[in-house]
């Protein structure tokens, strides 16, 4: 438990506590922004061409190879 002595340094640590509030706030705006993008259709399906282009290509190397 923290104990003030005098009125500005209450006011400090106010302004403190609201500045870092206001981060945080931003900080789950941009982290909704991001999950937003991430849940798009468009992303799944690009997500869903790599995997099977990599497999695809794995398994073409694996019939050149034998």
């Amino acid at each position: 438990m923290k104990t003030y002595q005098d009125i500005e340094s209450v006011e400090r640590d106010l302004k403190i506590l609201n500045l870092e509030r206001q981060i945080a706030f931003e900080e789950i705006k941009a982290l909704k922004e991001e999950y937003k993008q991430d849940l798009k259709p468009l992303n799944w399906i690009q997500s869903g061409l790599k995997i099977f282009g990599k497999l695809g290509g794995m398994i073409l190397l694996k019939k050149i190879i034998k």
